[in-house]
Protein backbone atom coordinates (compact mmCIF):
# COMPACT_ATOMS: atom_id res chain seq x y z
CA UNK A 1 0.00 0.00 0.00
CA UNK A 2 3.00 2.50 -0.48
CA UNK A 3 0.91 4.50 -2.79
CA UNK A 4 -0.61 6.08 -0.17
CA UNK A 5 1.92 6.75 2.49
CA UNK A 6 3.49 9.39 1.25
CA UNK A 7 3.00 12.83 -0.10
CA UNK A 8 6.11 12.31 -2.31
CA UNK A 9 4.41 9.19 -4.14
CA UNK A 10 0.72 10.91 -4.15
CA UNK A 11 2.45 13.37 -6.28
CA UNK A 12 4.11 10.59 -8.27
CA UNK A 13 0.20 9.22 -8.73
CA UNK A 14 -0.80 12.33 -10.09
CA UNK A 15 1.65 12.53 -12.55
CA UNK A 16 0.88 9.96 -14.48
CA UNK A 17 -2.58 11.15 -15.37
CA UNK A 18 -4.84 8.45 -16.27
CA UNK A 19 -2.51 6.08 -16.32
CA UNK A 20 -2.24 6.30 -12.18
CA UNK A 21 -6.01 5.42 -11.85
CA UNK A 22 -5.27 2.46 -13.48
CA UNK A 23 -1.73 1.78 -11.78
CA UNK A 24 -4.13 2.11 -8.31
CA UNK A 25 -6.46 0.01 -9.33
CA UNK A 26 -4.57 -2.82 -10.32
CA UNK A 27 -2.42 -2.44 -7.22
CA UNK A 28 -5.93 -2.65 -5.01
CA UNK A 29 -7.19 -5.55 -6.68
CA UNK A 30 -3.49 -6.80 -6.11
CA UNK A 31 -3.69 -6.33 -2.22
CA UNK A 32 -7.40 -7.75 -2.31
CA UNK A 33 -6.50 -10.85 -4.26
CA UNK A 34 -3.53 -11.13 -1.51
CA UNK A 35 -5.37 -11.01 1.69
CA UNK A 36 -3.29 -7.06 2.37
CA UNK A 37 -6.46 -5.26 3.58
CA UNK A 38 -6.57 -2.63 1.54
CA UNK A 39 -8.27 0.97 3.49
CA UNK A 40 -4.96 3.09 3.70
CA UNK A 41 -5.74 3.14 -0.04
CA UNK A 42 -9.06 4.08 -0.10
CA UNK A 43 -7.88 7.09 1.99
CA UNK A 44 -4.95 7.71 -0.22
CA UNK A 45 -7.56 7.59 -2.89
CA UNK A 46 -9.54 10.18 -1.73
CA UNK A 47 -6.00 12.40 -1.35
CA UNK A 48 -4.93 11.73 -4.69
CA UNK A 49 -8.15 11.67 -6.98
CA UNK A 50 -10.37 13.88 -4.86
CA UNK A 51 -14.01 12.16 -3.93
CA UNK A 52 -15.72 11.26 -7.46
CA UNK A 53 -12.33 10.12 -9.00
CA UNK A 54 -10.88 8.56 -5.40
CA UNK A 55 -14.64 6.78 -4.87
CA UNK A 56 -14.49 5.11 -8.62
CA UNK A 57 -11.06 4.25 -8.37
CA UNK A 58 -11.58 2.27 -4.84
CA UNK A 59 -15.31 0.59 -6.00
CA UNK A 60 -13.37 -0.93 -9.42
CA UNK A 61 -10.58 -2.00 -7.69
CA UNK A 62 -12.04 -3.64 -4.96
CA UNK A 63 -14.56 -4.94 -7.21
CA UNK A 64 -12.11 -6.83 -9.63
CA UNK A 65 -9.96 -8.01 -6.40
CA UNK A 66 -13.34 -9.53 -5.11
CA UNK A 67 -14.15 -11.26 -8.40
CA UNK A 68 -10.87 -12.21 -9.02
CA UNK A 69 -10.24 -14.09 -5.70
CA UNK A 70 -13.82 -15.34 -5.94
CA UNK A 71 -12.80 -17.45 -9.47
CA UNK A 72 -9.52 -18.56 -7.65
CA UNK A 73 -11.75 -20.37 -4.45
CA UNK A 74 -13.91 -21.66 -7.49
CA UNK A 75 -10.55 -23.03 -8.94
CA UNK A 76 -6.98 -23.53 -8.37
CA UNK A 77 -7.59 -22.42 -4.66
CA UNK A 78 -10.30 -24.51 -3.13
CA UNK A 79 -8.89 -27.07 -1.47
CA UNK A 80 -7.13 -24.29 0.49
CA UNK A 81 -10.34 -21.96 1.09
CA UNK A 82 -12.21 -25.54 1.95
CA UNK A 83 -9.91 -26.22 4.88
CA UNK A 84 -9.89 -22.81 6.39
CA UNK A 85 -13.56 -22.41 6.23
CA UNK A 86 -13.97 -26.17 7.60
CA UNK A 87 -14.63 -25.03 10.72
CA UNK A 88 -15.36 -21.83 10.81
CA UNK A 89 -19.23 -21.63 12.24
CA UNK A 90 -19.66 -17.65 10.65
CA UNK A 91 -19.04 -19.79 7.25
CA UNK A 92 -21.79 -22.51 7.54
CA UNK A 93 -24.29 -19.86 8.76
CA UNK A 94 -23.77 -17.72 5.93
CA UNK A 95 -23.63 -20.36 3.24
CA UNK A 96 -26.69 -21.89 4.48
CA UNK A 97 -28.55 -17.57 4.24
CA UNK A 98 -26.52 -17.64 0.86
CA UNK A 99 -28.49 -20.87 -0.18
CA UNK A 100 -31.94 -18.80 0.55
CA UNK A 101 -31.53 -15.65 -0.44
CA UNK A 102 -28.27 -15.48 -2.61
CA UNK A 103 -27.25 -11.86 -3.73
CA UNK A 104 -29.36 -10.29 -0.95
CA UNK A 105 -26.98 -11.77 1.52
CA UNK A 106 -23.88 -10.74 -0.27
CA UNK A 107 -25.60 -7.41 -0.93
CA UNK A 108 -25.87 -7.22 3.10
CA UNK A 109 -22.51 -8.18 4.03
CA UNK A 110 -20.74 -5.99 1.89
CA UNK A 111 -22.85 -2.85 3.84
CA UNK A 112 -22.20 -4.26 7.04
CA UNK A 113 -18.58 -4.83 6.74
CA UNK A 114 -19.63 -8.34 9.22
CA UNK A 115 -16.71 -10.04 7.91
CA UNK A 116 -12.93 -8.96 6.76
CA UNK A 117 -13.05 -7.67 3.41
CA UNK A 118 -10.19 -10.15 2.01
CA UNK A 119 -11.44 -13.32 3.70
CA UNK A 120 -15.18 -13.14 2.73
CA UNK A 121 -13.89 -12.85 -1.20
CA UNK A 122 -12.86 -16.40 -1.13
CA UNK A 123 -15.42 -17.72 0.86
CA UNK A 124 -17.73 -16.73 -0.84
CA UNK A 125 -16.39 -18.60 -4.07
CA UNK A 126 -17.57 -21.47 -2.13
CA UNK A 127 -21.16 -20.69 -2.22
CA UNK A 128 -23.86 -22.06 -4.81
CA UNK A 129 -24.10 -17.75 -5.53
CA UNK A 130 -23.90 -17.28 -9.46
CA UNK A 131 -20.56 -15.15 -10.90
CA UNK A 132 -22.99 -12.15 -11.92
CA UNK A 133 -25.08 -11.83 -9.02
CA UNK A 134 -21.98 -12.18 -6.63
CA UNK A 135 -20.26 -8.90 -8.96
CA UNK A 136 -23.79 -7.20 -8.78
CA UNK A 137 -24.33 -7.24 -5.03
CA UNK A 138 -20.33 -6.93 -4.21
CA UNK A 139 -20.28 -3.85 -6.77
CA UNK A 140 -23.24 -1.95 -4.83
CA UNK A 141 -23.31 -3.19 -1.54
CA UNK A 142 -19.84 -1.21 -1.15
CA UNK A 143 -20.65 2.22 -2.62
CA UNK A 144 -22.07 3.75 0.95
CA UNK A 145 -18.94 2.57 3.06
CA UNK A 146 -16.41 3.67 0.02
CA UNK A 147 -17.71 6.61 -0.69
CA UNK A 148 -18.07 7.48 3.11
CA UNK A 149 -14.24 6.75 3.87
CA UNK A 150 -12.99 8.29 0.38
CA UNK A 151 -14.85 11.62 0.83
CA UNK A 152 -13.89 11.90 4.35
CA UNK A 153 -10.25 11.53 3.43
CA UNK A 154 -10.87 14.15 0.26
CA UNK A 155 -12.19 16.61 2.67
CA UNK A 156 -9.27 15.99 5.16
CA UNK A 157 -6.68 16.51 2.54
CA UNK A 158 -8.93 19.79 1.23
CA UNK A 159 -9.32 20.91 5.01
CA UNK A 160 -5.07 20.88 5.36
CA UNK A 161 -4.53 22.64 2.15
CA UNK A 162 -3.62 26.06 2.23
CA UNK A 163 -5.57 28.66 0.48
CA UNK A 164 -9.32 27.62 2.18
CA UNK A 165 -10.84 29.46 4.82
CA UNK A 166 -11.84 28.93 8.43
CA UNK A 167 -14.89 28.35 7.43
CA UNK A 168 -13.89 25.76 4.31
CA UNK A 169 -12.34 23.73 6.58
CA UNK A 170 -15.08 23.29 8.98
CA UNK A 171 -17.60 21.95 6.22
CA UNK A 172 -15.40 20.10 4.86
CA UNK A 173 -14.28 18.44 8.12
CA UNK A 174 -18.02 18.40 9.45
CA UNK A 175 -19.00 16.61 6.08
CA UNK A 176 -16.14 14.21 6.46
CA UNK A 177 -17.44 13.07 10.13
CA UNK A 178 -20.89 12.68 8.62
CA UNK A 179 -20.50 10.67 5.72
CA UNK A 180 -18.42 8.13 8.05
CA UNK A 181 -21.53 8.05 10.55
CA UNK A 182 -23.89 7.67 7.98
CA UNK A 183 -21.69 4.70 6.77
CA UNK A 184 -21.76 3.03 9.97
CA UNK A 185 -25.64 3.77 10.53
CA UNK A 186 -26.61 1.63 7.46
CA UNK A 187 -23.80 -1.01 8.34
CA UNK A 188 -25.74 -1.46 11.35
CA UNK A 189 -28.79 -1.61 9.88
CA UNK A 190 -27.22 -4.17 7.69
CA UNK A 191 -26.11 -6.15 10.25
CA UNK A 192 -29.40 -6.52 12.15
CA UNK A 193 -30.80 -7.82 8.74
CA UNK A 194 -27.89 -10.45 8.45
CA UNK A 195 -29.07 -11.44 12.07
CA UNK A 196 -32.24 -11.75 10.85
CA UNK A 197 -31.07 -14.18 8.22
CA UNK A 198 -29.43 -16.21 10.43
CA UNK A 199 -25.84 -15.29 10.31
CA UNK A 200 -24.24 -13.72 13.31
CA UNK A 201 -21.59 -11.55 13.54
Amino acid sequence: MPLSCSSSRQTYVRGLGALGYIVYIAVYAICVVAFIPASILTLGAGAIFGFVGGTIVVIIGATIGATLAFLLARTVMRKRIEKMTESNKKFRALDRAIANEGMKIVFLVRLAVVFPFTWVNYAFGLTAIPLWRYVLATFLGIIPATAAFVFASSAATKAATGGTTSVTKIVYIAGGIIAIIVSVLIGRIATRAIKRAGVED
